[in-house]
């Protein structure tokens, strides 16, 4: 079935919640509804994995989003601000405008820590005026990331300036700065610019900064807000910096650059874990995924290098075979990644396939395969499966295996 006439299957069949329902699908909201509250009640090993894949659904769904609204009343009540599932449903909540969050949100801001950087995240694009007070309190803490993290919140709502937030910058620890990459930067890279007041700190921020890819991170957040200040850092680094590094600050001028062309420097598998903004060991591989979304001849050899069995036994190697049939025209890897569908005992990554085989245009194949994964016990298998149906009746746009789903889903992101 095409995607149009599916579309207008979706959109006829029933309105308001129930259409929501055969988006995702009854039996998969019932088992996500099912594993919010059993997780309230008792704190699960895979909630990481639940909250990356009630975060990646949740605004498809009216029902799935008043149960996040209880999750957030109820680790609030507990002050249990750092667990996964609060950070997935407070983000959630407030990217999608929902007025029930707000009173909520106003209380935990008063706490003593604000309610974490999950909460004060949200607070950055929740325009209520009744958070203004509990916010310029936090900005006021005596913990310098709370306070940090407050006047991001008050700059991006225009209540403040930016005169304080520089101030506090050359206070944030190692430790903290991490944190604020990953669960305050990370999240507002996704949100529209903070003003350009923002700069000042940034800059401090980066240049305490020795993990490359936090520092692009930070490079991001400023660009986007309108400093060039860090483009021409990278850039001079790439030409006169230490010759080991120059490779290396190209690529991260390229990535700041939205008029550059393709890059031609070769992305080493070394390189690409500098570029991550998740720790170097972990040998993360989202740089040569974002290279490869841009068709850079230079990732070719690296992604093919990827797919070392067959079918592809892990998720870079399904993501690889992706690229390389979407995005350098290799075809054959369309029967690659149905061959990844039909793995025995391995949905998570089948559900990966699905939504590969949906962006490389494979429609029928993808929903087919997203068809037999619903009722899968693998949360990444139910969210893949469910993403494909909402992007088939054109509920979303874009690509399917995006680096936010992929984040979500795979590595169970709440940001």
């Amino acid at each position: 079935m095409r995607r149009g006439a599916l579309a207008r299957v979706y959109s006829s069949s029933r309105h308001g919640i129930e259409a929501e329902l055969i988006l995702i699908g009854e039996a998969a909201l019932a088992r996500l509804v099912g594993e919010v509250r059993s997780a309230l009640r008792r704190r699960p090993a895979h909630e990481a994995r639940l909250a990356g894949t009630v975060r990646a659904l949740a605004a498809h769904s009216p029902e799935l989003k008043q149960e996040l609204l209880v999750a957030v009343e109820t680790v609030a009540r507990r002050g249990s601000f750092e667990r996964p599932l609060y950070g997935a449903a407070v983000r959630s909540l407030s990217e999608q405008g929902d007025a029930g969050l707000v009173p909520v949100l106003a209380k935990v801001l008063s706490a003593d820590d604000a309610g974490g950087l999950a909460s004060l995240s949200a607070a950055c694009f929740t325009p209520d005026a009744s958070l203004a007070e509990p916010l310029s309190r936090a900005a006021q803490s005596r913990h310098p990331v709370v306070a940090f993290a407050a006047e991001v919140a008050r700059l991006s709502r225009g209540e403040s300036r930016g005169g304080r937030i520089a101030s506090l910058a050359p206070k944030i620890k190692e430790a903290h700065r991490i944190a604020l990459c990953g669960e305050l930067f990370l999240w507002l890279l996704s949100q529209p610019p903070l003003p350009v007041e923002i700069a000042p700190a940034i800059a401090v921020l980066r240049d305490a900064e020795r993990h490359l890819g936090r520092w692009l991170l930070l490079g991001e957040v400023a660009t986007r807000a309108g400093d060039g200040g860090p483009l021409r850092e990278a850039t001079a680094r790439a030409s006169s910096g230490p010759e080991s590094a120059r490779a290396a600050w190209s690529l991260v001028a390229w990535s700041l650059d939205a008029r550059a062309g393709a890059p031609t420097t070769r992305p080493t598998l070394e390189l690409m874990a500098r570029l991550s903004d998740r720790p170097s060991a972990e040998r993360d591989a989202t740089f040569l995924f974002r290279l490869a979304a841009a068709r850079a001849p230079s990732a070719r050899g690296p992604l093919e290098a990827l797919i070392k069995s067959s079918p592809p036994g892990d998720e870079n190697a399904v993501r690889a075979a992706l690229h390389l049939c979407r995005d350098y025209e290799q075809h054959a890897h369309a029967v690659t990644l149905a061959q990844v569908g039909k793995s025995p005992r391995k949905d998570a990554l089948r559900g990966l396939a699905a939504a590969a085989l949906f962006d490389c245009g494979q429609e029928a194949e993808a929903l087919r395969l997203a068809a037999e994964l619903k009722g899968s016990r693998h949360l990444p298998a139910l969210a893949w499966s469910s993403l494909v149906h909402i992007s088939a009746a054109g509920a979303r746009s874009g690509s399917v295996v995006s680096e936010q789903n992929f984040r979500r889903v795979q590595q169970g992101g709440c940001a």
